[in-house]
This record gives C-alpha cells, sequence and structure tokens, in this order.
C-alpha cells in the first residue's frame, strides 16, 4: 500500500492514530501512541515485508523467539513479531482469516509476544522511562490497536484513491469491512456500494 504524499511521514501518521483514537475512544499513554506511531513508520519503509516476517504459523514464530538465548535479540524479535502482527492485523484485514487462522487466535499471539517483551524489561536490568509500561499497555489493548490501524489504513486508502486502481482498492477493502468512511469515500467517486442480497431476498 502506498503512502499519500506528506510534509512529513511521521506528521502525517501522528495525525492518522489521533484521529483513530480519538474515533474508537481508545486512551493511549504518550509512550504508547508514539510507539504505534513508530511501527507505522517504519513499515512504511519499501524494505519491510510483512508478509516475510510472518512467513510461517505465529506459534512457531512466537516460539523461535522465545528460544533465543541473548535476552536482547529474544527481546528484539518479541517485539518485531508484536509489532507485524498488529501491522498485519489492522492493514490487511482479512490476511488471516483467509489462511483460515482465527482473528482471536492472532490477537492472542501479538498480546503475547508484547506481554513477553514487556517481562524482560521488568525482570532484566534494562532501565527507562516506563519503557515496560509502553509494552504492557500494546499487550493489554493490543485488539483496541488493531481497531486503530484499521481506521488508519481505512484513511490511508481513502486519500490515495486517485485512480482506477487505488478506487478498486478502496471498493475491495470496503467488501471486507463495511466500513462506513471507506462508503463515504467512494460516494465522493461517483460510486453507491452496495452488498448482494442473500439469494432468499432476492
Amino acid at each position: 500500500m502506498s503512502i499519500v504524499a506528506s510534509a512529513s511521514v511521521h506528521d502525517f501518521f501522528a495525525d492518522s492514530v489521533d484521529e483513530a483514537l480519538r474515533g474508537r475512544s481508545v486512551e493511549a499513554s504518550s509512550g504508547a501512541r508514539a510507539y504505534l506511531i513508530g511501527v507505522l513508520e517504519d513499515q512504511a519503509q519499501p524494505a519491510r515485508r510483512v508478509d516475510q516476517a510472518l512467513d510461517r504459523p505465529l506459534a512457531f514464530l512466537l516460539a523461535d523467539a522465545v528460544a533465543i538465548e541473548g535476552p536482547a535479540q529474544r527481546f528484539d524479535r518479541l517485539r518485531r513479531l508484536g509489532d507485524a502482527v498488529l501491522y498485519a492485523a489492522g492493514f490487511f484485514h482479512g490476511h488471516f482469516g483467509a489462511r483460515g487462522v482465527d482473528e482471536g487466535y492472532v490477537v492472542r499471539m501479538g498480546r503475547e509476544a508484547y506481554g513477553r517483551a514487556r517481562s524482560m524489561l521488568v525482570t532484566g536490568a534494562t532501565e527507562g522511562p516506563n519503557e515496560s509500561d509502553v509494552f504492557g499497555e500494546l499487550a493489554h489493548r493490543f485488539e483496541s490497536f488493531v481497531r486503530v490501524f484499521e481506521d488508519v489504513a481505512d484513511g490511508t486508502e481513502t486519500l490515495g484513491a486517485t485512480s482506477s486502481s487505488g478506487v478498486l482498492r478502496l471498493y475491495e477493502r470496503w467488501l471486507r469491512t463495511g466500513n462506513d468512511r471507506l462508503a463515504t469515500a467512494l460516494g465522493a467517486q461517483g460510486i453507491a456500494p452496495t452488498r448482494k442480497a442473500p439469494a432468499g431476498l432476492q
């Protein structure tokens, strides 16, 4: 997904996250908010491919991360796994469902990755300004933050609908989510999206 041109990618995502947090009535500490923006900035890099980060079942990826002997490497792997699951679940709604993976399972794996990263900061010698609280918040509110990322993705998609392919992606995302914001954006393009009625009602 291409990111709409902005004077600052950071400012673009900061505004998008703030709007989504307000729209979802999700509370986030300043540390968690900054972390969410950072994940979006990181994933916007052309070299980052979330499908490569999630190329195996999540339980296997989590087990691999936990088994790493070096604490710094283990922490980094857990953190990056949490980031990848959060981003994929929010930006590619249906990515896991298409593989037959239950959304609740995805949320548990993402929450577990962040939770284990937090436990390393709490029990280890690492010190920082409430770093462990941020990862605890990410774990505790993982599902809510997935919804925030869904809204950010919807907003990005609506702004990017300036070509026929962009409008098609917008319509396909609306079919998956039924989001009113996407329907409004389609209406602005002269498209009135409707869902096909069940056979018995036709």
